[in-house]
């Protein structure tokens, strides 16, 4: 289908800042790698993920480096600039209308649904100024997370191989609300 020329798609900012009642979402940056990891290396935060691993400095140091290489990573900071947590826009895709949301951790103090819920809305309303859809990937082990994916409306549409290796994720969208 030809795009008209007076109509232009708007591209995705992958590194917003975003702004909440609760949280504030900005660019991940080197310097935050102290904080991050002191959230990481609590070993309950990954009970329910494949990579328990990530509780250990080198490990986690990939997976730091890999978010900032990624151009789509957010540090989430509550209303006093303590950071809780992270997140991250990824495999932004402009002609399908699509960008995939995930890599979410947030400190076990900010559990319950209310933090992790204003950081995704955030996400999603900026994502949806863009893109058509939002993808979801989760372990599928990852049952909290599943609910939390659930919870925003995203619906199950797959199952594929991790690449990892590490067992099976199950796939989510969301479409962007009509209007």
């Amino acid at each position: 289908m030809a795009q008209s020329p007076y109509c232009q798609r708007v591209v995705l900012d992958r590194q917003p800042t975003l702004v909440g009642q609760l949280v504030k979402l900005r660019p991940l940056q080197t310097p935050d790698f102290g904080a991050l990891y002191a959230i990481a290396s609590d070993p309950l935060m990954w009970e329910q993920h494949p990579s328990k691993d990530r509780t250990q400095q080198p490990v986690f140091r990939k997976w730091f480096d890999r978010a900032l290489a990624s151009g789509g990573a957010l540090v989430a900071t509550d209303h006093h600039g303590q950071t809780i947590g992270t997140s991250r826009f990824d495999h932004y895709d402009p002609e399908a209308s699509e960008v995939e949301i995930g890599w979410t951790f947030l400190a076990r103090s900010y559990w319950g649904g209310t933090y992790n819920g204003e950081v995704k809305r955030l996400m999603l309303s900026h994502a949806f100024g863009a893109v058509e859809t939002v993808v979801f990937r989760v372990h599928s082990r990852n049952l909290r997370s599943q609910r939390a994916v659930e919870k925003l409306g995203a619906i199950r549409t797959g199952v594929e191989i991790d690449p990892d290796g590490r067992g099976e994720n199950v796939i989510f969208r969301l479409s962007a609300p009509a209007g």
